[in-house]
């Protein structure tokens, strides 16, 4: 009976990768996905089919003794991984709301016009260095969305911005990669307690350094980058109109963001708790703040909290929330034992796996490749599950680098690859022909600078 929620995780899931082609938000069969799942493990466990663990490793089913004690432990098992997944969705509402309050105050307005060169291979380091260090702290999908907003103010033909956008894919990838707020699944480990913020900065900023910058060195020598840009007119001559309150709402969001791995240092409280914090903070000062001269208050709804609410896009977060409950419940579910202990579905497979390929190395390597054909963050969220690897393990840090980097290898590989796609029509054929060999060479360069480093330093 445990193949049938394998089953339907597989079908769910299928139906998720193909959303364009069916046009289904994936949110849909995310969310339909897991209520299934946890309604046919519920009734499976009444009637005795079915065997759960949680996570201190005690078993529970129907046919043991105290039919109370197991269908509260059912329940609890339930409240635990929903408890988990909420902490997650608390962090990305928080972050997602502060990212578009300093939007609306225009604050990313200076990051763009401070970019004033027209050489191109000058323009293409600005970008890409700022891509890195930007997504880094406000995540990968929102500063490629900033940063190519940026490109269609400075260039006017696609031919040639396609070429920044895509790179800037790349950067973004890498530099949300080596901080635990810079992409979602980075976020996940950290909150799961399977990274320190320290530790993940410590040993995968060196990879994901080099995995940004051999392939802009290597881009750096193609004739597109050669020569100066053409600086449209209406670039030239647009007046840049900066809200009084956007350097203010710029720099305190970012510090904002920044704080909540110092909160949890400071308190050992969980990382959600922080940016509850934070954005409490922001939320505060932009109650008082006045965006214009003679600002008129009955405007004030324009800059808002509730007006950043309303641009989030939570079909998102409720994506998350399907799929991290899918997973739990893979997770929870007893597919087998291991040394005569019985472990859930997810760990049974990691077991599996490491017996089909022993090299643990490989095994991350061959993810990370395939988080550029599968979306990154049930993959993340199914190792999770898997492996028991203690705290700041070498384990974690290598599957947040390639999980993080080996995205950029298709278009559709990432958030920040589909973002880039949408907005400037990139074809997929395009960008394997032209882009997907620079991601390779960049993706491979870091893991065996990773591999080097934990082997051999």
């Amino acid at each position: 009976m445990e193949v049938i929620l394998v089953f339907l995780f597989i079908i769910g899931y299928l139906l998720i990768t193909l959303e364009h082609p069916l046009k289904i938000d994936k949110s849909v069969p995310a969310l339909l996905m897991a209520s299934i799942m946890w309604a046919f493990l519920s009734i499976g466990f009444n009637l005795g089919w079915f065997s759960i663990i949680d996570e201190k490793g005690a078993v529970f089913n129907i046919a043991f003794n105290n039919l109370a004690l197991q269908k509260e432990g059912f329940l609890n098992t339930l409240s635990h991984q929903f408890g988990s997944t909420a902490e997650i969705l608390i962090f990305l509402i928080g972050a997602m709301t502060i990212v578009e309050l300093i939007d609306l105050h225009k604050g990313f307005d200076i990051i763009k016009n401070a970019i004033r060169t027209k050489s191109k291979i000058r323009l293409l380091w600005i970008l890409g260095i700022i891509g890195f260090l930007l997504s880094s702290i406000i995540d990968n999908l929102t500063a490629t969305i900033v940063l190519i907003t940026v490109l269609r103010k400075l260039i006017h033909k696609k031919e040639e911005r396609i070429w920044y956008a895509s790179l800037i894919i790349i950067a973004t990838n890498a530099g949300g990669a080596w901080s635990p707020i810079g992409d979602v699944t980075t976020t996940m480990l950290w909150i799961s307690n399977k990274i320190t913020a320290g530790g993940l900065m410590e040993y995968v900023v060196i990879p994901s350094i080099l995995s940004f910058i051999i392939p802009f060195a290597i881009a750096s020598r193609l004739k597109i980058f050669k020569g100066n840009v053409k600086i449209t007119e209406t670039f030239q001559n647009q007046e840049q109109k900066q809200l009084i309150s956007s350097s203010k709402m710029l720099y305190l969001g970012l510090g904002a963001i920044i704080f909540v791995p110092i909160f949890k240092t400071l308190t050992h409280l969980p990382p959600y708790l922080g940016m509850v914090f934070s954005l409490g903070a922001v939320w505060l000062f932009s109650e008082f703040i006045h965006p214009e001269e003679n600002f008129d208050k009955k405007n004030n709804h324009r800059y808002s909290v509730h007006t950043a609410l309303s641009r989030i896009e939570f079909s998102s977060i409720l994506f998350f929330l399907g799929i991290l409950m899918a997973m739990g419940c893979l997770e929870v579910l007893v597919f087998g034992s291991i040394h005569n202990q019985s472990v859930g579905t997810l760990h049974f497979a990691a077991e599996s796996l490491s017996n089909a390929i022993p090299n643990m190395d490989l095994a991350i390597v061959l993810l990370g490749a395939l988080s550029s054909v599968i979306d990154n963050v049930p993959l993340v969220a199914a190792t999770m599950g898997m492996y028991t690897f203690e705290v700041d393990s070498p384990v974690w840090h290598f599957i947040a680098y390639c999980a993080g980097t080996g995205g950029s290898m298709l278009i559709i590989g990432s958030a920040a690859g589909v973002a880039a796609m949408g907005m400037e029509k990139i074809d997929f054929i395009w960008y394997f022909k032209k882009i997907s060999w620079l991601a390779l060479v960049g993706f491979l360069t870091g893991a065996l600078s990773f591999m080097a480093i934990e082997h051999f330093f």
